[in-house]
């Protein structure tokens, strides 16, 4: 159970973020900077890899 728990929580991340970004929005911030889409998937994965990091030492996975 804790397994599936943590990677439920993983894919949360990814979901959240594509859940928000693929709404119609006039004023994106991203859109007026020239690498906001690729710091949102750094930060993205960022996110993933700390979440992994943090259940791999706990010894959910």
């Amino acid at each position: 159970m804790r397994k599936i728990s943590a990677w439920a929580a993983m894919i949360a991340v990814p979901t959240l973020v594509a859940g928000i970004h693929g709404m119609s929005w006039r004023h994106v911030p991203e859109l007026s900077w020239t690498f906001g889409y690729a710091l949102a998937l750094l930060l993205l994965a960022g996110a993933s890899f700390a979440l992994w990091r943090a259940f791999r030492r706990s010894g959910w996975l």
